[in-house]
């Protein structure tokens, strides 16, 4: 996924109203930015670090600029973008990136079923039966190159998996995708001390059958791009 034009950068300032952040361009202006971040963005935001933004050119916008990136004291970037994650996926889908999802003929995103929406489902040939599959995006790194998940208490997250393993377990095709848009994370595990009911849900949906992935993805202001898989902590076994 390639930014046109490339990002700009600034300097973090603030995040405020959760979906609002002031940086400070390089000649000194401030700046408002949409932060498109729901979540707790728990290590994304060290004072002063540098960030990149994205620009729209729709008229109707009350924020056309968009933060996108930013920094670590440890030099790592982080994409805090969330939306950006079924994005990187989907690219990844097809072009047949992800061993697990090949072979399926058709993606499909956004799919209404049941209580909620899918992020994909993904429908082979010859009878094969169609995967559900959720995306997360992980941006919550901690020591030891540890990346978890989530970053804030998700009674919508642990509903996906619940959703996921109930599948599962009747015998169809479910997956989950971890997309961590974090360059410092070399292996991925549940956030038991920040969400335990999640962690719960997350052995749960294991021990049922559904396929986890993690996949990594490389930034920069130029684009961004799921690069390779890493391993999964925290399973029951």
């Amino acid at each position: 996924m390639r930014y046109d034009p490339p990002l700009e950068e600034a300097r973090l300032l603030r995040r405020y109203k959760r979906f609002l952040a002031d940086v400070a361009l390089p000649d000194g202006r401030e700046l408002t930015l949409h932060c498109p971040n729901t979540g707790s963005m728990r290590g994304c935001m060290p004072e002063g670090a540098p960030v990149w933004y994205s620009t729209s050119d729709n008229p109707g916008r009350k924020y056309p600029h968009t933060w996108e990136q930013v920094e670590t004291p440890q030099g790592h970037r982080i994409g805090i973008h969330t939306g950006r994650a079924n994005a990187l996926v989907a690219e990844a889908l097809r072009a047949g990136w992800i061993p697990e999802f090949r072979g399926y003929a058709q993606i499909r995103p956004e799919v209404k079923v049941g209580r909620s929406r899918v992020d994909f489902v993904l429908e082979g040939e010859g009878g094969v039966e169609p995967c559900h599959l959720e995306v997360k995006s992980v941006t919550l790194g901690v020591e030891d190159g540890l990346g978890l998940f989530p970053d804030a208490v998700s009674e919508r997250a642990r509903r996906h998996l619940e959703d996921l393993t109930e599948r599962a377990r009747s015998g169809l095709p479910a997956a989950l995708c971890y997309c961590v848009q974090h360059t410092g994370i070399e292996s991925v595990a549940p956030a038991d001390d920040v969400d335990p009911a999640y962690g719960d849900a997350f052995r749960s949906a294991v021990d049922a059958g559904v396929i986890v992935v993690a996949w990594q993805a490389q930034l920069n202001a130029h684009e961004a791009k799921l690069l390779r898989p890493l391993p999964i902590l925290g399973r029951a076994d």
